[in-house]
């Protein structure tokens, strides 16, 4: 298994995440278990379909507030 470093995630373009979201996840939306998001893409992919397989997210570069915001 390959492990990736916190520091070595970049932005998708906005390009990549608007293909993203509107053609690839609503396409795999009930396989997704699992999704690391940054704090610049997060709402847009939160957003783009339901997930009703997901079990866990793991939020990066994200500050305290809007945290609260979604989970509150």
């Amino acid at each position: 298994m390959n492990h990736v470093s916190v520091d070595s995630i970049d932005p998708l373009s906005d390009r990549i995440l608007d293909q993203f979201c509107l053609q690839i996840l609503p396409a795999i939306h009930h396989n997704i278990n699992w999704l690391n998001l940054e704090s610049s893409s997060m709402k847009l992919i939160l957003l783009a379909t339901n997930y009703p397989n997901l079990y866990g997210l793991g939020l990066y570069d994200i500050e305290i507030e809007t945290a609260l915001s979604f989970f509150s």
